[in-house]
């Protein structure tokens, strides 16, 4: 092999070794045998939540040892795929330099893959494994900042889809020309939260408004905020007398078919002043369940900041804050997206539009792990 494929993978190697100690492979196999016995206790299902909380960790760690040793045996082959390469390459050249393309293609594969994980595994936070409500609205820059919110919503959609998520959309709320005032929904997956967390701040696009009759241009403004999904064990105890419940119908952007029913929700947490609405689901039962869901997290995110409120005015980041610009995205003149924080620039703002924001992500969650570093010194 060629001392620079050597260099690369004992780089993968070691990489993947840190990922493994701080997993601690061995303590997941034994996670793994308990919830299994749990699993199959023929009285697990007397109690439905607390089953499927169960098969859905015991799911989530056996797909996490799987991918973990999956990208060990993948690392072992590649060394014997370069030696064949290198045997072929003896016999006849060309049929060498074609096994060898295929395998710099599986070392690329495979570093993308390990350096994903590595990732992932700096979500430790209390609720970095959960699941991610995301709220959406429209700032400053009139129609074009609502039909900016409606691109974010597009991004973060495609995103998801792109990476197998599920999203479930809670409430939309349509502008008047075009766009969306806010939007509520949740994506489904583990790590979502923690994944998700980094994009909470204000967006700014600059483009060519396509509003505008003269062909200026136009600096907009949207702000997305992300709550991890409440479970039951976060004991967010809602007094419904201090929720107001407002029942209406509900609509859609011109065009579209309006209920005849006043089957959306709205929702008034009277000590808080948060208000939640849904209206997506069928049924007014559906969209209030829906709702208290969304109320249920942003009381337990408010719980958590009032918590580190301290601790927050002595970093004076502002990372919690809707107001906390935190990404650009130009279209005109030219043609770039940065990330304020972590200085990350992408120069074909079409391709994270339609979803391509895994870079982004990445160098958000490592910037926020080097500043947690920071303080901790």
């Amino acid at each position: 092999m060629q001392p620079d494929v050597t260099q690369a993978l004992d780089h993968l190697d070691s990489t993947l070794t840190t990922i493994e100690k701080v997993l601690d492979l061995d303590e997941l196999d034994d996670r793994v045998r308990e919830l299994e016995a749990q699993a199959a206790d023929p009285s697990l299902w007397d109690d439905p939540d607390h089953a499927q909380q169960v098969t859905s960790q015991l799911s989530h760690v056996q797909s996490r040892l799987k991918k973990v040793r999956g990208l060990r045996s993948r690392l072992d082959d590649l060394p014997v795929m370069y030696e064949m390469a290198d045997e072929a390459a003896v016999e006849e050249a060309a049929e060498g330099a074609e096994a060898k393309e295929l395998a710099d293609a599986e070392l690329a594969d495979l570093r993308a893959d390990i350096e994903s994980l590595e990732v992932t595994t700096m979500l430790s936070g209390e609720y970095d494994d959960r699941e991610a409500v995301v709220n959406i609205r429209s700032a400053a820059g009139g129609v074009d900042a609502a039909d900016w919110a409606e691109m974010l919503m597009r991004m973060y959609t495609r995103w998801a889809e792109k990476n197998g998520h599920k999203v479930e959309v809670y409430d939309i709320s349509y502008a008047e020309e075009a766009g969306i005032k806010s939007a509520t929904f949740v994506v489904h997956g583990d790590y979502m939260y923690g994944t998700l967390s980094v994009e909470q701040g204000t967006h700014r696009l600059v483009r060519i408004s396509p509003f505008d009759n003269q062909g200026r241009r136009q600096t907009s403004f949207a702000e997305v905020e992300v709550l991890p999904v409440v479970e039951t064990s976060d004991h967010v105890d809602i007094d419904e007398n201090d929720v107001r419940v407002d029942v209406y119908r509900s609509s859609g952007p011109g065009g579209q078919s309006v209920n005849t029913t006043d089957s959306a929700v709205r929702l008034t947490h009277i000590p808080t002043g948060i208000v939640v609405t849904c209206q997506n689901e069928k049924s007014q039962i559906q969209n209030k369940a829906s709702a208290m869901r969304v109320l249920a997290a942003k009381l337990l995110e408010r719980k958590r900041q009032e918590e580190a409120a301290e601790m927050d005015a002595l970093r004076g980041d502002g990372s919690n804050s809707w107001g906390n610009q935190m990404r650009s995205y130009v279209l005109h003149p030219y043609q770039m997206v940065k990330d304020l924080r972590t200085n990350y620039e992408v120069n074909d703002p079409s391709k994270v539009l339609d979803g391509g924001i895994d870079g982004l992500l990445e160098a958000g969650i490592r910037w926020r792990m080097a500043q947690q570093q920071g303080e901790d010194a």
